[in-house]
């Protein structure tokens, strides 16, 4: 090959290298912070330093923090509702024996209670369920948070932990009673925000960083779970 060429060459890598180099820095230090930018904007301010992680009882790290929606209770409730969702029993002796007699005889309790867990030092303010197969042994199950009150924000944040009961039977970690989730959260949320956006009822959705990506997450019971990390959040539509 005559030098010329070879020069010719050469110069045709340098200005290609150039090219994607200006394209990186374009990228990463000018259209992605922008972006960032005006996410951060948009987003509820109740979101800047959220839990990750609910506890149990006794202070044990559980079910890992998935979603959000942006609503008065009303509004959340009737969401709820509305995509088939059914209000959870609170725990109490009937309540418990009832849920007992759904696992052991395999008959249905569609708003069998779920075990309480914490966030902003409280249980659960809200919580629902979708029961599976006709026993309380098969369900999903939500839980819901109402994030402390932000003087930026009209409308309030919630904050919750969408996981799917595979079964029952005793915790890995303490040998008490409980449900087993099924290792894949993300599914759980997906299906969530898939009813909310064809009911209509979100007027826009983001996604926020969660408990972070993991491959080998545990909850207070034990139980393995797996996720991108990452928290979806809604806007419901008011009044909706």
């Amino acid at each position: 090959m005559k030098p010329v060429h070879r020069r010719s060459r050469s110069r045709r890598l340098v200005i290609a290298l150039l090219g994607v180099a200006a394209l990186y820095l374009l990228i990463a230090y000018l259209t992605l912070p922008m972006i960032w930018k005006r996410h951060e904007e948009r987003h509820h301010h109740a979101l800047d330093g959220m839990p990750k992680v609910t506890v149990n009882a006794d202070g044990i790290p559980g079910d890992a923090l998935n979603v959000a929606l942006v609503g008065t209770r009303d509004e959340v409730v009737r969401a709820m509702l509305a995509t088939g969702w059914v209000p959870a029993d609170p725990i109490t002796l009937e309540s418990s024996l009832k849920i007992a007699e759904s696992v052991v005889l395999h008959r249905p309790d569609p708003d069998a209670p779920v075990s309480p867990l914490f966030v902003f030092g409280r249980k659960q303010d809200l919580a629902f369920e979708k029961e599976v197969g006709g026993s309380a042994d098969h369900r999903h199950h939500i839980r819901w948070w109402e994030a402390p009150a932000n003087a930026d924000e009209t409308r309030p944040l919630w904050v919750g932990d969408a996981t799917y009961d595979r079964d029952s039977g005793l915790s890995h970690l303490t040998g008490q009673i409980t449900h087993h989730i099924g290792p894949d959260i993300d599914a759980e949320r997906d299906m969530l925000f898939g009813e909310l956006e064809k009911a209509g009822l979100l007027e826009r959705q983001y996604t926020w960083p969660g408990v972070g990506a993991t491959q080998d997450g545990r909850n207070a019971g034990g139980d393995r779970y797996f996720t991108d990390g990452l928290v979806w959040v809604g806007v419901l539509k008011p009044g909706g």
